[in-house]
């Protein structure tokens, strides 16, 4: 089974919003996922990617492949990403 990391459009007609999902390759866009990860809407300014890291690197570390699109989102939300306080 190809475990991938990608986009699946929940938003009313013009008004388009993502989730990032982990989803059988198998299974449709909109189809039947593993798990939700995060959100995305390209219609809001600013922040605009929400993306929970650690689930990312689990499956990520499982061997779940990223679509290019989340890839990017990936990247960019590990770049803004806080700094870990260490004590």
């Amino acid at each position: 089974m190809a475990v991938k990391i990608r986009l699946k459009r929940v938003g009313a007609k013009n008004s388009p919003v993502f989730r990032v999902v982990v989803a059988d390759g198998r299974s449709p866009r909109d189809g039947k996922f593993l798990e939700e990860i995060g959100t995305y809407q390209p219609l809001k300014k600013g922040e605009n990617v929400q993306l929970n890291l650690d689930r990312v690197n689990y499956w990520v570390g499982v061997g779940a492949q990223p679509s290019d699109t989340v890839a990017s989102m990936i990247r960019k939300a590990v770049r803004n990403a806080p700094a870990p306080v260490t004590a």
